[in-house]
C-alpha cells in the first residue's frame, strides 16, 4: 500500500462514515508546492507512490521537484490568483486519472506595521490566501465532481492556520485572511456534504519555511516542513476533517481563544507592546 495509508478503511471522524482516502493510489493536484509545505507534501505523497500534478509560480523550481519521481509528478506552473494560469492548466489536472484530491496550500503572509498602518498589506494577504484559494477551485471543483459521478474519492484540503484563534499583534491582514479561508472551507463543507465531496481544513502552528524565516520574533513550538508533511498526510489517510498540529500550541490556543474577551483583549495588547518594544530595541 501506499506510505502513509492505512491498512482496511478508516473512519472519517468528521462525518462517522468510513475513509478512502489514500487507501489506493490516487490522483492529486498540490498548489504551492516549489517550497515548505507544499513541497515536503509533495514528496511524501511521491514516496507512497501516488500521482501528481504540482503548481507553484517557480517553474524551475517545480521541474527539479518533479524529477524525484518524473513518470508520476507533472509540473504546472501557475500564479494562483491568475484566472488565466489556472485554466491554462486545468487540463493537466486529470492528466493522470480521475482527480481524487486536491490540496490548495498556496498562500503568504505579511505584518502590517501599525505605525506605518498600510491597506495594501491586508490586501496582499486577502488576494493570496483567500481569492487565489477561491479561484483554483473553479478548475478543482470541476474535476472532483467527475471523480464522484464515477464512484471516485474525492477531497479537497484547504491549508489555513491556527493563527487566527487568537489576535495577535501585527496579525491583522494574515489572521484575517485565515480566517476567512477556514469559515470559507467550512462552509463548503455544507455544501458539498451531499455530493460526497470531503472538506478538510488544515491549520498548523509555526512551520519551518521560507515564509517563517523572514519573521523577526520567537516562534514556539516550530516544526519541520518534513514532520508537517507527515502529519497531514497520516491525518488525511485516517479520514480527518479538521487536521491540526502541533498540539501543545494548538491546544493552547484554543484555550486562550475561550477565555472571556476583556480578558484576551488584554493579553493581546499586552503582547503586542513587548512586541513593538523588542523591535525598537533591536532597531
Amino acid at each position: 500500500k501506499p506510505a502513509g495509508s492505512w491498512q482496511g478503511h478508516s473512519l472519517d471522524q468528521g462525518s462517522g462514515r468510513m475513509s478512502d482516502r489514500l487507501q489506493e493510489t490516487s490522483n492529486i493536484w498540490i498548489t504551492g508546492a516549489s517550497s515548505g509545505i507544499g513541497e515536503s507534501v509533495t514528496r511524501a505523497l511521491a514516496r507512497g507512490g501516488h500521482r501528481l500534478v504540482i503548481t507553484g509560480r517557480r517553474k524551475g523550481a517545480l521541474e527539479e521537484l518533479a524529477s524525484v519521481a518524473p513518470d508520476r509528478i507533472i509540473p504546472a506552473a501557475a500564479d494562483t490568483t491568475s484566472k488565466e494560469d489556472l485554466q491554462a492548466i486545468a487540463g493537466s489536472l486529470e492528466n493522470h486519472g480521475d482527480l481524487n484530491m486536491v490540496i490548495l496550500n498556496a498562500g503568504t503572509c505579511e505584518y502590517l506595521e501599525i505605525a506605518h498602518y498600510d491597506s495594501d498589506v491586508i490586501e496582499k494577504n486577502i488576494h493570496t490566501n483567500v481569492i487565489g484559494t477561491a479561484r483554483c477551485l473553479e478548475i478543482a471543483l470541476p474535476a472532483l465532481r467527475r471523480s464522484r459521478a464515477k464512484g471516485q474519492p474525492a477531497t479537497l484540503v484547504i491549508v489555513s492556520s491556527s493563527a487566527w484563534w487568537f489576535p495577535f499583534g501585527r496579525a491583522e491582514g494574515y489572521g484575517a485572511s485565515k480566517a476567512a479561508l477556514t469559515y470559507f472551507a467550512q462552509s463548503l463543507r455544507a455544501d458539498l456534504a451531499a455530493e460526497g465531496i470531503d472538506v478538510v481544513v488544515v491549520s498548523p502552528g509555526f512551520v519551518k519555511s521560507p515564509l517563517t524565516d523572514r519573521n523577526d520574533f520567537p516562534m514556539p513550538f516550530l516544526v519541520s516542513a518534513e514532520d508537517a508533511a507527515e502529519r497531514i498526510v497520516s491525518g488525511l489517510a485516517r479520514g480527518k476533517n479538521e487536521i491540526d498540529f502541533p498540539k501543545r500550541f494548538t491546544w493552547m490556543l484554543k484555550v486562550l481563544g475561550a477565555l472571556p474577551r476583556p480578558l484576551i483583549d488584554r493579553m493581546s495588547a499586552s503582547m503586542a507592546r513587548k512586541s513593538n518594544a523588542e523591535q525598537e530595541n533591536n532597531g
